[in-house]
């Protein structure tokens, strides 16, 4: 593995970017793409879009990763200068009480940590309840309104959590926010990387979109952009290597293979894409693992229905503990999806993409 990849994507997790403020997220995905892209635009809503030019403009291949990852918002600051928020994705109430996070604000970037009652100060029935989301509250330090608001926070000010990316005691073990999903766009980026030197059929996007997390939004509107022929939707599954958790539950398991999600709420897995990612790991001697999700979804829900519909898959790694203040990967599942994914895009030549509108 490139040590660029590990540094890329500590950098891509530790940048701020809730859906609907990628802005700083956005500008680092740029300065690690820049070198290996032709050229690189933005639609309307700030996703961005990274092409590199083949033989030929088609067949379009669009690599996509959300920038967006799970946050919150300030909307209201209380007379004793506690921060009430709104949650931006979705959020488990009973993963929150007593994280660190950041406020970004108009003049800096602030630190506090999400407060709720106490268990002591709790009826005895009280305690056995999950926090409701409405109850818990931000702390910034301050001791009323005015305080708070000197220090720059006003509602609608972006908030994430504080995580700085570690390496676990196993090494290949990596720790981070924003895993989701940070890592889909850093593998996007590092096979354009890869096949910079490489004569392409076609021509290659990697995507960065915005707002994956509060409805997918980013990607109707890129999609829009690239016009793609064939889609490839990178993002992180669950994983299922904890304790308590069955195989119908969650069945992937970190350092054994990338997955590919064969289900979820608004996508069904392109089988003519499925059968090509298949057979080119089986090529490479690279183990998969299936995914089926009856709840929730990914960007390929919206970008697969652009214009007369566009062959999609989604694939990704497995990662514990998604949408809370850290998740864990697995290094080798990461550069196995890469060494996967710049195999598939250098098959996906006109012949190949007009028999995948086939099926």
């Amino acid at each position: 593995m490139q040590p660029s990849l590990k540094v890329m994507l500590k950098e891509m997790t530790e940048a701020f970017g809730p859906s609907g403020y990628e802005q700083p997220v956005r500008e680092v995905m740029r300065k690690w793409v820049e070198p290996h892209a032709d050229d690189i635009t933005t639609d309307n809503l700030g996703s961005l879009i990274a092409a590199k030019r083949g033989e030929q403009d088609r067949p379009r291949v669009m690599l996509a990763g959300h920038l967006d990852e799970v946050g919150w918002m300030v909307t209201r600051i209380t007379d004793e200068g506690y921060l009430k928020f709104q949650p931006l994705g979705g959020w488990w109430s009973q993963v929150l009480p007593a994280q660190r996070v950041e406020i970004r604000t108009h003049q800096g970037t602030l630190l506090g940590v999400i407060g709720s009652q106490p268990p002591h100060v709790l009826p005895p029935a009280k305690r056995k309840e999950a926090v409701d989301l409405k109850d818990l509250f931000i702390d910034i330090g301050v001791a009323d309104r005015k305080e708070a608001e000197a220090m720059g926070v006003r509602p609608g000010d972006p908030i994430v959590p504080h995580s700085p990316f570690t390496v676990m005691a196993n090494p290949k073990y990596w720790l981070a926010k924003a895993m989701d999903n940070r890592m889909g766009c850093a593998v996007a980026v590092e096979v354009m990387r890869r096949l910079d030197q490489k004569s392409l059929p076609g021509t290659l996007y990697a995507v960065g979109t915005v707002m994956e997390e509060v409805g997918i939004r980013g990607a109707g509107t890129s999609a829009a952009v690239v016009d793609p022929d064939v889609a490839i939707v990178i993002d992180v599954g669950l994983g299922g290597d904890i304790p308590g958790t069955s195989p119908d539950q969650a069945p992937c398991h970190l350092g054994k293979g990338p997955l590919v999600v064969i289900y979820d709420a608004l996508h069904i897995a392109h089988r003519g894409l499925l059968q090509l990612l298949r057979d080119t790991a089986k090529e490479l001697d690279i183990p998969l693992q299936y995914e089926s999700i009856d709840r929730g979804a990914t960007d390929a829900g919206r970008i697969h229905l652009h214009h007369q519909g566009v062959p999609t898959i989604s694939v990704g790694i497995p990662s514990r503990y998604i949408h809370s203040h850290t998740s864990i990967i697995h290094e080798d599942d990461l550069e196995q999806l890469v060494q996967l994914l710049t195999a598939l895009v250098k098959k996906l030549d006109r012949t190949t993409v007009e028999r995948l509108h086939q099926y």
